[in-house]
């Protein structure tokens, strides 16, 4: 008897398994497919996003590039100079010292997890298995306002302060549209170790027959946050290995 009420249980976490399995299936699929459909996020090449924030009431714009290959960065203009910050070309990380102006690169730990942030263009989603990524759905949760699924995403793990750590990240994709509009992460280093960072995306627009949220808001989660707002997305942008180059100084 004790052995059948084993396989039973066994038979019924199984089916539990499996049901997650197409439950988060289910949701990417939809959300692929109201975003544009997946054979267009297959066919997208990079992105250059246009983009602005507020410091101090001054409007400061940003040019942040992504390429499938992997090769980013983000260009801040700042009174007439135009400073290039996380550039990546595929191999290097390198950055702007804002007190010296010169560009530096960046240490072999950071290097190491720019390139595994290189895999997850257009986002961490796509072919998620294939990357060898784990997602969970951790039920339905109300995520400012709206009724959202919330998946856990495990990543591969990360290098920070020399040990590795796990990488995992929440997001909220909302019922009725089957979007994102937010994801959360433990932060890992800095002033902020150890509390929640915090991204909600919303006021979604088509853009070359995909779909991308244009406003966007990052910080602490029940702390001091950033807007961003997007003014224009270009797909497939012309880039050259100069872009990402770094500079002889």
């Amino acid at each position: 008897m004790k052995n059948v009420r084993l396989t039973i249980i066994a038979f019924l976490l199984g089916l539990a398994t499996i049901a997650n399995a197409q439950n988060v299936d289910d949701i990417l699929n939809s959300y692929f497919e109201n975003t544009g459909g997946i054979d267009a996020w297959k066919n997208l090449k990079g992105l250059k996003i246009h983009a602005k924030v507020n410091q101090g009431g001054i409007e400061i714009p940003l040019e942040i590039v992504q390429m499938k290959d992997g090769r980013q960065y983000t260009k801040i203009s700042i009174q007439g100079q135009e400073i290039k910050q996380g550039v990546f070309d595929g191999t290097n990380l390198w950055n702007t010292n804002f007190q010296t102006m010169k560009a530096e690169k960046a240490d072999e730990e950071s290097t190491a997890n720019a390139k595994l942030d290189a895999n997850d263009f257009p986002d961490s989603f796509f072919d998620y298995k294939k990357k060898g990524y784990k997602v969970d759905l951790a039920g339905k949760e109300t995520f400012d306002g709206a009724e959202t699924y919330k998946l856990k995403l495990t990543r591969e793990p990360r290098t920070v302060d020399g040990v590795s750590v796990e990488d995992v990240l929440y997001w909220f994709f909302e019922v009725e549209s089957s979007v994102p509009i937010g994801q959360e992460s433990e932060i890992k280093e800095g002033p902020y170790k150890g509390q929640m960072s915090q991204t909600k995306m919303s006021d979604y627009k088509e853009v070359a027959g995909l779909y991308f949220p244009y406003s966007m808001t990052q910080g602490i989660k029940g702390g001091p946050s950033q807007p961003i707002i997007i003014e224009k997305i270009e797909v497939n942008p012309a880039v050259s290995d100069a872009d990402f180059k770094f500079p002889s100084n």
